[in-house]
């Protein structure tokens, strides 16, 4: 497992999280996203978002990584717009597949939510699409309370969403 538990990780490419995020989005996402979403998304969409997040110094980011292989990160970020509500958000957690059911998005989760807390965030929040079962269920073992439904114009497609909240107070 990764050694970089514990702090902040810079030491992982763009390249490499884009790489990732496609990976585990389209593995998560082929039986729910529309074909032309799922066709859209690629590298080189998600290679702008990856190199802003290791420019900016508020967003938190941890990777794990087993023999070299990424296979789990999660990102956090000062909570922005309406749907956020000032909640300090979880953009980002994702696992590869075949090490999900370990225990490691349960540990991702709890060390971000520490990170917000100590950030000065008094509650957390993320959107997750409502067709997403498994992670609605993965959050809800996991302390959050979904409070809020909303559509997501997103980048690639329209989603119904969820926003689930844990009280860091």
């Amino acid at each position: 497992m990764s050694d970089n538990i514990g702090r902040p990780d810079r030491e992982v490419s763009a390249e490499e999280l884009a790489a990732f995020h496609v990976a585990v989005w389209r593995a998560t996402y082929r039986d729910l996203a529309p074909a032309e979403a799922y066709a859209r998304l690629d590298e080189a969409l998600r290679l702008p978002q990856w190199q802003a997040v290791l420019a900016h110094p508020a967003h938190w980011l941890r990777v794990l990584r087993e023999g070299g292989d990424l296979i789990g990160l999660i990102h956090t970020a000062p909570g922005a717009g309406e749907i956020m509500g000032g909640c300090g958000e979880i953009c980002h957690l994702y696992i590869r597949p075949d090490q999900q059911g370990r225990g490691l998005g349960q540990q991702l989760l709890q060390e971000a939510l520490g990170a917000l807390r100590l950030a000065g965030h008094r509650r957390a929040a993320l959107a997750v699409v409502a067709q997403n079962h498994s992670a609605r269920a993965f959050y809800r073992r996991c302390g959050g309370r979904e409070d809020l439904a909303f559509t997501d114009p997103g980048p690639l497609w329209r989603s119904d969403n969820l926003r689930v909240v844990w009280d860091l107070a």
